[in-house]
């Protein structure tokens, strides 16, 4: 096997004749060099192969201008959507992105987040996967100072900014617009309520049905892992019931579109029979039929903020001092949910 040997600074100096220190300054475009000078320097590292250690750069410097981006699921259309946000803002800003999934497991989340520390990031953002339940994890990037925002799936903790929709008030929108199409009895499909989201969620829905005076069934609760497969065994718990629900709002579109499909099956008819609200505004909502009534949030929005909100304080530009930054949210009203009056 060939190996070849790494081209320094030292062997352009040899070549031109010229000190290290010239070369060096070439490099870096410094104005006290002459512009043939630094012409010969740049065309003959390019000729020889002269690769910047921008990382023993960067080490020297203390800041490697390098941001850990985690996500639960990096398929997920509406985390795909965060991502596409973080990158412009940091690719304008002249950061560089390490991106992970945690895939919903918290030993997945703990030994990335050590992966960045260990890769010397300069900041954290992080959406926490369903079995996170403490920032214990985190705090050996606090204790190094290194800032650190949550978005979306957040935890309160006093030093970060969490960037997050009202979701008690998204839950709340879905489930009164059930309660306006007629709806009495409703199915609320959730995730796991130890998440912000889900819980909050599940906030609103309670509090749209308490002020129309109709008492919570916790027996028409159904917490699930919200994908296709467990969707759908839950339609079949659904189907059981007795009476059946006239409406279900679910937490998120994956278990919508498959709880209505697992029903039509069935010779239920949507929404005339049972009306569905999902939750994310993700492309199969306008692909099922009937096309799929939802909460639409602004993911690329999201991302934009969460990467702007890190680098300021970096940069210690425009340092907000909010703890909490909420961005809109809008029920976005499809035929799925659209009761014949």
């Amino acid at each position: 096997m060939t190996h070849y040997k790494e081209v320094t600074i030292y062997d352009i100096a040899e070549v031109l004749k010229v000190s290290p220190a010239t070369v060096s300054r070439g490099l870096k475009d410094h104005p006290g060099i002459r512009k043939d000078t630094k012409r010969k320097i740049v065309d003959t590292a390019k000729k020889m192969g002269y690769q910047h250690n921008t990382f023993a750069s960067n080490l020297r410097r203390k800041k490697t201008n390098t941001i850990g981006v985690i996500v639960p699921r990096i398929e997920s259309h509406f985390h795909s959507l965060v991502i596409s946000g973080i990158e412009k803002v940091a690719n304008t800003m002249g950061y560089n992105l390490i991106i992970s999934q945690s895939q919903e497991l918290f030993k997945n989340e703990v030994n990335s987040i050590a992966t960045m520390f260990n890769s010397r990031i300069d900041g954290l953002l992080i959406s926490l996967s369903n079995e996170t339940k403490s920032t214990d994890h985190l705090e050996m990037l606090l204790r190094k100072k290194i800032p650190l925002i949550f978005f979306d799936r957040v935890i309160e903790h006093p030093d970060c900014t969490r960037v997050v929709i009202d979701n008690k008030k998204a839950g709340y929108d879905a489930t009164q617009h059930l309660l306006k199409q007629g709806c009495k009895r409703i199915v609320h499909m959730d995730g796991p309520i130890n998440r912000n989201v889900y819980a909050d969620r599940l906030e609103g829905y309670k509090q749209a049905l308490q002020e129309v005076n109709i008492n919570f069934d916790s027996s028409l609760v159904i917490n699930i892992e919200l994908t296709d497969k467990a969707a759908a065994i839950a339609a079949q718990q659904i189907l059981k019931m007795q009476p059946l629900p006239d409406g279900i709002f679910t937490a998120n579109d994956i278990s919508a579109v498959s709880c209505i499909r697992e029903l039509k099956r069935a010779g239920i008819r949507i929404p005339d029979d049972i009306a569905v609200v999902g939750f994310n505004n993700e492309p199969i909502a306008t692909v099922i039929e009937p096309n799929l009534t939802t909460i639409g949030y602004p993911g690329r929005e999201m991302g934009e903020i969460a990467a702007s909100t890190l680098i300021n304080k970096l940069n210690k530009t425009n340092v907000t001092n909010l703890n909490t930054i909420v961005l809109r949210h809008e029920l976005i009203i499809r035929q799925s949910s659209q009761k014949k009056k």
